[in-house]
């Protein structure tokens, strides 16, 4: 029998479709997973539950596309200030801190990232997790996939590695070092068990080697031929800082590196990109690679702002990501949202205007479903998924703004939990809490592997 569910006359429900729909006083019709009617006064025949959206704006789910969980537990720590430091020296800090990472941090620090970001609308999450160590052995997405079906977040797992020493040039600690046939061959393993392709999908799998920076150049060769034979995407950072080190090893610049072994195209995106020249967003777009900008670790390393008029011209396809909490300490994608378009507001004055705060939502949203290769995701339409959040526009801090419910968010500074988030027309967080989940229990446990593993174990606590 199918599940039918109704939300019951919200006062808006901003769709993020080709038309820019906004939906007002309406209804919106779940069946199972997938949207199936939206308007007005629609029946409730066969409903099985209807939850009330009086005074309720409603928004596609958020998607992220970048993202560390595993440095969850490496935040707020005070010795390790990514402010105060080069890049440079904060990698030298940080990764002795790395490399004690065990397969609970792996667990409970994803856990503590994906409540985060459901309870702020986040119902998509992509992380980059190329934290592999000799207590870890190959299991962190195992573990992160068994965090995400408790959670029931929808979620896709980068599949990470570094190769390179040290002593040949990279950053890395020995501890956090694989062989690329053992990188692949966990790909492989992680493909097979996890990735699934069809609509409405909840685990997926991207081959995801660290940064050109600290892998060898046959990491990303077999990279490219792995996701390519299985049909899965390829990401990477890129463009953060890079380029000296890859002109220097390569004599060329890092676009030019991965675009010589074809680490590029419609399947690819890369984290950061606020090195790119003109010149590169031009061949982005013509690949139609896309880039994830992650505000927090931008201003707090002192990075130059990416440009997103200039993005927008060239056609260049811009996604939104929280990026890891050791440089954000965060990971609430509706702060990362509200951060970006004040970013761009600022950077805008020299250019004469600044996209509008529902632009960057759809960037937020549909545009990180185009990232991820989902057209199931992403907008309101019938026959996507059910994947929404709704906030309260009745809370005395919203009053005035109930005009224009499309350029809120990031316009208002809506950044606190949801009323309600919804993934596959399951509700997991309503209130600030999630659904079914013993929050205080998982905390106290958390915690105390924080303490265990890491803050008994080194001195940057």
């Amino acid at each position: 029998m199918n599940m039918r569910k109704l939300i019951r006359n919200a006062q808006a429900i901003v769709s993020c479709d080709e038309k820019d729909t906004v939906y007002k006083d309406s209804d919106l019709l779940i069946e199972d997973q997938k949207i199936i009617e939206i308007g007005e006064n629609l029946s409730s025949e066969g409903v099985n539950e209807i939850i009330d959206g009086k005074n309720k704006f409603i928004y596609p789910g958020l998607v992220n596309t970048h993202h560390h969980f595993f440095q969850t537990f490496i935040r707020n720590t005070i010795k390790v200030d990514y402010p105060n430091m080069t890049v440079p020296e904060w990698l030298d800090k940080i990764y002795p801190v790395f490399k004690l990472v065990n397969n609970d941090v792996i667990y409970y620090s994803s856990l503590t990232a994906m409540a985060d970001l459901l309870k702020h609308g986040c119902t998509t999450a992509f992380d980059h997790q190329y934290c592999y160590t000799k207590k870890t052995g190959i299991e962190p997405v195992d573990r992160q996939m068994e965090a995400a079906q408790l959670l029931g977040i929808r979620y896709t797992a980068g599949r990470g590695t570094n190769t390179l020493p040290r002593s040949e040039g990279s950053t890395m600690p020995e501890e956090m070092l694989e062989t690329t046939d053992a990188f692949i061959n966990d790909c492989q393993r992680l493909i097979e068990k996890y990735h699934d392709p069809n609509s409405f999908s909840k685990s997926q799998i991207v081959v995801a080697p660290c940064q050109p920076l600290n892998c060898y150049k046959d990491t990303f060769v077999e990279s490219v031929k792995l996701a390519r034979s299985h049909n899965v995407h390829l990401h990477t950072h890129l463009g953060e800082g890079e380029n000296e080190v890859i002109l220097r090893r390569w004599g060329m610049r890092s676009l030019n590196w991965c675009e010589e072994i074809d680490f590029i195209g419609e399947d690819v995106w890369f984290a950061h990109g606020w090195e790119m020249t003109n010149e590169e967003l031009d061949r982005l777009a013509k690949y139609k690679t896309g880039v994830s900008h992650c505000p927090a670790p931008a201003v707090l390393g002192g990075f130059p702002i990416l440009d997103f008029n200039t993005f927008k011209e060239k056609g260049v396809l811009l996604s939104l990501g929280c990026d890891g909490s050791a440089t954000n300490d965060s990971s609430n994608l509706l702060d990362s949202l509200r951060m970006a378009y004040l970013m761009q507001a600022f950077h805008s004055k020299q250019r004469g205007g600044c996209i509008t705060p529902y632009e960057l939502l759809k960037i937020a949203t549909i545009n990180g479903a185009k990232t991820l290769g989902r057209d199931d995701i992403g907008s309101l339409e019938i026959g996507k998924a059910a994947d929404l959040f709704m906030i309260d526009t009745t809370n005395l801090e919203l009053t005035g703004t109930w005009h224009d419910p499309a350029n809120l968010l990031a316009r208002g500074g809506v950044t606190g939990p949801t009323w309600l988030t919804m993934v596959g027309g399951n509700v997991v967080s309503r209130e600030g809490r999630l659904v079914g989940i013993d929050e205080e229990k998982l905390s106290h446990e958390g915690e105390q592997v924080c303490t265990d593993v890491l803050r008994n174990c080194c001195n940057a606590f």
